[in-house]
């Protein structure tokens, strides 16, 4: 590798493994990861299948329309080797498309029609988690030497871990707005409670069983009658404690 792609591969690693920008965008960065496969690896094309919160792949990046549009046909026709390679975790390589004997022969005649010779499929994979693969063609037939296959392999793997950093990122700040979120409901109802308490002359736990007993009634969540009671906007006589029979 000469020195310029060293410097770019570096560059291109650092990127990748940067995904907690707060201008993130997923879309651009599995571009990023097409277009510089092409450009630091012996390939012509890249495409990219990456499953979705639903465990669904999706076609996601590609470096040209033309790969893009084999990805998405591997996806229909539910053959081809970035589907099995996702499927397991290994890495395919078809050196010669032309004779991939008989499987994938839907993918098989598409890729030759598109003018590719050969692909590789790498596991966009960190240790049992697969979240996708890396699709490499060449338009002439034979497999990528040693060394392009670690540099192919190696921003796969580091793009996979900024992918599932910023994937825990996001899970983390849903749970935390679900937290904020009960913490402010369990501020209202004790508000709610303290207005029961002192205008209708009941204990705190009183005024509790009251404040449910109008949410039932009401058929809405505790923390809107809560806020209704509040906001002085509900009888609140019903939240008197019933009298024994």
């Amino acid at each position: 590798m000469t020195g310029a792609s060293a410097e770019q591969l570096a560059e291109t690693l650092v990127k990748l493994a940067d995904t907690l920008v707060d201008e993130f965008d997923l879309a651009d960065f599995l571009h990023l990861l097409a277009d510089r496969c092409v450009q630091l690896v012996d390939v012509d094309a890249a495409g990219i299948l990456i499953v979705d919160p639903h465990g669904k792949l999706r076609t996601v990046g590609a470096s040209v329309e033309q790969t893009r549009l084999i990805d998405l046909f591997e996806l229909q026709q539910d053959e081809g080797p970035c589907l099995e390679c996702y499927r397991t975790g290994e890495a395919v390589v078809v050196p010669d498309i032309t004779k991939a004997d008989h499987r994938w022969p839907e993918f098989r005649a598409a890729a030759s029609a598109a003018g590719y010779g050969a692909v590789h499929a790498l596991p966009m994979r960190l240790r049992t988690d697969v979240i996708g693969a890396l699709n490499l063609f060449r338009r002439q037939p034979g497999a990528l030497d040693e060394a392009s296959t670690k540099i192919a392999q190696a921003m796969a793997d580091v793009a996979t871990i900024g992918l599932l950093q910023e994937r825990a990122l996001r899970r983390h700040e849903t749970l935390a707005e679900q937290l904020q979120t009960a913490l402010n409901s369990r501020v209202v109802i004790e508000q709610a409670k303290g207005v029961l308490s002192e205008r209708l002359g009941l204990t705190l736990a009183e005024a509790f069983d009251g404040l449910r007993r109008l949410a039932r009634r009401r058929n809405e969540k505790i923390t809107r009658v809560a806020t209704a009671v509040i906001n002085g906007t509900i009888a609140i006589e019903a939240a008197r404690p019933r009298k024994n029979a």
